[in-house]
């Protein structure tokens, strides 16, 4: 999950993210029309660095004893200070590659929404340092500029598509 300096630059973030998901995922279409992969969309679970496997099992035995404490009326109040108390996984959405002949392909969407919203975007480096917001993608008056946002999802797409196995 990326840091951001300041409020602002997380209002942007937030302006820009759902722009940019919108542009990927049409970016990503256009390609697999004439690239013979096959994609499949999937929701997973992103976990923050530094989580162990034990935690995370944890989480989710939690999460379900939970799901039990409201489905059996009993008191979950101890069962969301357990949880309070360990890291939370955040929602992800990975693109899932497959054609004939070559290895399957996973493709995390937030990274390259991330890609197109902050200048020079590194995933590894982006739970120490704040993301720069990519100030192009707004025009004067503040407000998503569609084009120059359309360009850099389009660009940041081929990118992936030029890097998979060719068959």
């Amino acid at each position: 999950m990326p840091k951001f300096a300041n409020s602002q630059a997380w209002h942007q973030a937030e302006q820009l993210m759902q722009p940019a998901l919108i542009r990927v995922i049409d970016n990503i279409r256009k390609q697999l029309e004439d690239s013979g992969w096959q994609e499949r969309y999937a929701d997973k679970q992103v976990w923050p660095e530094g989580t162990s496997p034990e935690q995370q099992q944890t989480v989710l035995d939690l999460q379900a004893q939970l799901q039990q404490a409201e489905t059996d009326n009993s008191d979950p109040a101890p069962l969301q200070q357990a949880l309070a108390q360990l890291p939370q996984p955040y929602p992800g959405y990975e693109l899932q590659l497959s054609q004939a002949g070559q290895p399957d392909q996973a493709i995390d969407l937030w990274t390259l929404c991330y890609q197109v919203c902050f200048q020079n975007y590194d995933p590894t480096q982006a739970a120490t340092a704040p993301v720069e917001i990519d100030a192009d993608l707004l025009d004067d008056a503040g407000e998503v500029d569609w084009n120059v946002l359309d360009e850099k999802a389009q660009g940041v797409v081929q990118a992936v598509f030029e890097r998979l196995p060719k068959g």
